[in-house]
This record gives structure tokens, C-alpha cells and sequence, in this order.
């Protein structure tokens, strides 16, 4: 029993590609600017407070993708029968796992790590200029560092992930049901009382 190759080729969402592609790119540009802004005249203590915040979304971010793929809607279900806050939202983001772990692990993810390695890159021509530190070793022990917290972070984010993935995402829903009733069912607007 095989793949059937030609089959899943008809099973490409070509507009899926464009829109997590343009997302992005738009989350990129969004990291990016936020990450230079917050930089620009900070301090030392400042620039790793960015470089650990950077570090800390990819493995919320990865940690939430993994809860997506692993949860079950029978439970969510339930909760959503007792019109708990935040279930029905959950039991949606459950139904499209393949497209919402795509955005939390590949492009929220993957950009936390570019741009925590771009800071660091940053950080690091810093410390060398503003303290004389040796050139090479300085970025090798804060690459490291990078990558070793973000790795093992999110070797830690999987792992919870996968034993508490009801849980982390009926909070995702609740957030999202938060954000639903900010807006309100008018247009955006809050409902009159």
C-alpha cells in the first residue's frame, strides 16, 4: 500500500500556499520592526530581555501546535455543551489543526527563531564593540545559547503539549473568545445594554 503521488498533488490548496505566505511575510515584517524599534538605543539588559522574549513566543508558539495536532474534540465537545467559554472556539481550532499548527510551529515559530538569531547576531557586534570581547567567541557562546534554550525549550513545550493538550487549547479558545466578544456581532462594534 503505497503513497498515490498523482492523487495528492490534486490535494494541494494552492490558496492556502498564497495565504500562509503572505502571512508570513506579514508576520515577518511585523517581528522584524518590533524587534528593531525595541532595540534601537536599549540597553544590554534590554537587548536580552528582546533576544528571551523572541525565544519565548517560537516555543509558546510551538508548544500551542503541537497541543492543536494531538488534542481530540470529544472532550471540547463536552465543555461546549456546557456552553463553557472558549470551547466552541477550541473545538474550531481543533477541526483546522493542520492549518493552525502550520501558523503557530512554521511561521510564528520559524520566525521567532530567525529573528532571535538576527538579535543575537545584534547583541553579540555589541558586546564585542562596546566591551572588547573577542569576535569569535562571543557569537559562538551566544549562538549556542540561542539555540540551545530555544531547542530545549521547545523540547519541553512538546512534551507538555502532548499531556495537556485540552487544556492549552481551551485557553487558546478562551483568548479567542475574548477577542470575539471585544468586537462584539455589530460590525466590531460592543453590543448595546
Amino acid at each position: 500500500m503505497g503513497i498515490d503521488l498523482c492523487n495528492m498533488k490534486n490535494k494541494v490548496d494552492k490558496k492556502w500556499i498564497v495565504e500562509i505566505t503572505v502571512l508570513s511575510f506579514l508576520i515577518s515584517v511585523v517581528f522584524s520592526f518590533a524587534s528593531s524599534r525595541m532595540l534601537d538605543g536599549a540597553g544590554y539588559v534590554m537587548a536580552f530581555a528582546v533576544l528571551a522574549i523572541f525565544i519565548l513566543v517560537g516555543i509558546v508558539f510551538d508548544m500551542i501546535g503541537v497541543a492543536v495536532t494531538s488534542a481530540t474534540e470529544a472532550p471540547l465537545h463536552s465543555m461546549a455543551s456546557h456552553r463553557e467559554p472558549g470551547a466552541a472556539e477550541a473545538l474550531d481550532i481543533v477541526r483546522n489543526a493542520e492549518k493552525v499548527a502550520s501558523i503557530c510551529n512554521d511561521v510564528v515559530g520559524d520566525i521567532s527563531g530567525i529573528i532571535s538569531g538576527t538579535t543575537a547576531a545584534v547583541l553579540a557586534a555589541r558586546l564585542v564593540a562596546g566591551f572588547s570581547f573577542n569576535a569569535i567567541l562571543v557569537p559562538l557562546v551566544l549562538s549556542g545559547v540561542v539555540a540551545g534554550t530555544t531547542i530545549g525549550g521547545k523540547a519541553a513545550g512538546k512534551t507538555f503539549g502532548m499531556k495537556h493538550n485540552t487544556q492549552i487549547v481551551l485557553h487558546v479558545g478562551k483568548v479567542l473568545h475574548f477577542f470575539h466578544l471585544s468586537r462584539g456581532r455589530n460590525g466590531g462594534k460592543r453590543p448595546r445594554r
